[in-house]
């Protein structure tokens, strides 16, 4: 059964959120808006290293236009940078703006350039999305990872978050010598936990990517999110948890062999903690954040009540069930979660 079934609906940026956007220096004026990249005339298919195609399209302007995108994303990329510091510009140049048109807010993905050394950095540019903007906070403030990121009305610039595709990590590096199964194990136990905590939903193999760092001894791996679409949107509470997806079904069986049930629940209660620490540092700002979240709409009366009703059941707590939003689901989940220790 498929565990997503529709394509989410995307929710403005509210000025309740913008308001609290513009106080974290998150909002500003950009000179490109989301909309200004849609007049490109022609597209040719992007390839990986394989030479099979992938979702994205590099586009190209005409040329009465190329000069002012280029110049404006320049400035876009020192804005999320650099404070805006425009003395980079001159050795900067645009490479390549890819476009998905498969993802829910349809990404341009910039490749710049520096003329100096050639090395090249990317950045996205996508329609500004609440539920996204929403994931991106939380993931700040509750995981061990930030995503520097802006919102200028109805636009969103993040920066590229650097690893191996979930799905490319699992085909081509899980099984080989060098990969320690165990650390593996223990790290995707404690990403599941990081999402289920709080709601960040739709954890499917291309949608999360893996770091991984040489230590004194062997690897340390670290599970990032890269799409904060699902946040608090889907109905199902298996949509939260990442062993219910199918192209998953590798890492379930590795977390299954490597790890016994009293080392998971170990895993998991580490990582509460952890995350426990983190809302109790920076409480006053997430529960600001979560207010705002009661008062938007950010998925369906169908969804929330499902929702509630089977994270009642989960923790066997009836007091989800009073939830009128997914604010206060998400609060009720964060709170249950790390205050069962």
């Amino acid at each position: 059964m498929k565990i997503i079934k529709e394509k989410k609906k995307v929710y403005p940026v509210s000025p309740m959120l913008r308001e609290y956007l513009e106080q974290c220096g998150r909002h500003m004026d950009l000179p490109l808006e989301y909309d200004d990249l849609l007049c490109f005339s022609e597209s040719m298919p992007v390839y990986d290293r394989n030479d099979e195609p992938t979702y994205w399209e590099t586009v190209i302007y005409p040329s009465g236009a190329e000069e002012n995108i280029e110049h404006g994303l320049k400035l876009i990329y020192t804005q999320l940078l650099s404070d805006g510091d425009d003395s980079m510009l001159e050795h900067l140049r645009v490479d390549r703006v890819d476009y998905c048109a498969y993802a829910n807010t349809r990404p341009f993905r910039i490749r710049i350039r520096n003329r100096f050394n050639d090395n090249y950095d990317h950045f996205y540019i996508k329609r500004a999305d609440a539920s996204r903007v929403y994931g991106l906070e939380l993931e700040g403030l509750l995981s061990p990872s930030r995503v520097n990121f802006l919102v200028d009305r109805n636009t969103l610039i993040e920066e590229h978050i650097i690893g191996i595709p979930g799905d490319s990590f699992i085909d081509n590096n899980m099984k080989t010598e060098l990969v320690n199964p165990v650390r593996l194990a223990k790290e995707f136990v404690k990403f599941n936990e990081r999402c289920f905590t709080r709601l960040l939903g739709d954890m499917r193999s291309y949608n999360y990517v893996i770091t991984v760092t040489p230590d004194v001894e062997e690897e340390q791996y670290r599970v990032r999110a890269i799409d904060f679409d699902q946040q608090c949107y889907e109905g199902s509470l298996k949509a939260y948890l990442l062993e219910f997806f199918e192209d998953n079904e590798q890492i379930v069986k590795l977390c299954m062999k490597c790890l016994n049930p009293k080392t998971v629940k170990q895993y998991q209660k580490e990582e509460r903690s952890l995350i426990g620490r983190r809302f109790h540092y920076s409480e006053e700002q997430i529960r600001h954040l979560i207010n705002n979240m009661k008062k938007e709409t950010l998925s369906s009366e169908e969804h929330i009540n499902t929702l509630k009703k089977e994270l009642a059941g989960f923790h066997k707590n009836q007091s989800f069930l009073k939830c009128k939003n997914m604010g206060e689901l998400v609060l009720k989940n964060i709170e249950t979660l790390i205050g069962d220790q």
